[in-house]
């Protein structure tokens, strides 16, 4: 498990990241909601734990924000606002669970364990579409616009990656991890050169492009 937690309160924010750490998981901590929602399109998160009163951008915008970028990442909120308006504003705006503060630790915990269970069951799927692109992880298949694409086992994992999130910045140390499994940057230029490989067979011939670089930041597929 990947955690963000989202939360100004150090106190609380130091309690959280212990008692889901205890869920063997790396939880990061990020107190300021405008570097929280920066930090959550360029990394891949299984969830967030969100306050909703936060500097610069609150946790309603943060949500409602990351949903319109069809960022599906579980989003529980944990707040102080307690009120039935506020619990209906935070789920409509992008929410998956709400917990009020106080709260028991087991609760929290129990709450994540079933987000993640909820999102794992949701990501079983076996075909992939992003626009006239197809990508089936059964057979190995990847067609666009009725055209069957031969690609190699990287590019393969790279795009279904990258279909798997789609208008979200994909950071390269992502790529490094979920393609080659390193943990580290090696300082060459391996990830360039597949993103290049990817993109010429998805795109050569064709009328639009799909793969489109952040400069700084990473890649993102997205509609032109």
């Amino acid at each position: 498990m990947r955690c963000l937690v989202v939360e100004d309160d150090n106190e609380i924010a130091t309690i959280v990241k212990q008692g889901l750490g205890e869920l063997e998981g790396d939880v990061e901590v990020e107190s300021n909601g405008r570097r929280a929602y920066e930090r959550a399109l360029t990394n891949n998160y299984d969830i967030i734990v969100l306050d909703l009163m936060l500097p610069e951008m609150d946790g309603y915008t943060f949500a409602k924000s990351l949903r319109e970028k069809e960022i599906n990442t579980p989003i529980l909120i944990l707040s102080a606002l307690r009120e039935l308006d506020d619990r209906l504003k935070g789920l409509s705006m992008g929410g998956d669970d709400y917990l009020t503060k106080p709260f028991a630790m087991a609760e929290l915990q129990i709450r994540v364990k079933n987000l993640l269970k909820r999102a794992q069951k949701a990501s079983e799927v076996t075909q992939l579409t992003f626009q006239d692109l197809k990508l089936n992880r059964l057979n190995r298949d990847v067609v666009r616009a009725g055209r069957k694409l031969d690609l190699q086992e990287r590019e393969f994992v790279l795009l279904d990656l990258f279909m798997s999130n789609p208008n979200k910045i994909i950071g390269k140390q992502t790529i490094l991890k979920e393609v080659w499994n390193y943990d580290f940057d090696p300082q060459t230029n391996v990830v360039d050169v597949l993103v290049c490989r990817l993109r010429n067979k998805l795109e050569k011939d064709f009328p639009t492009r799909l793969i489109y670089t952040v400069r700084g930041v990473g890649y993102v597929l997205k509609s032109s």
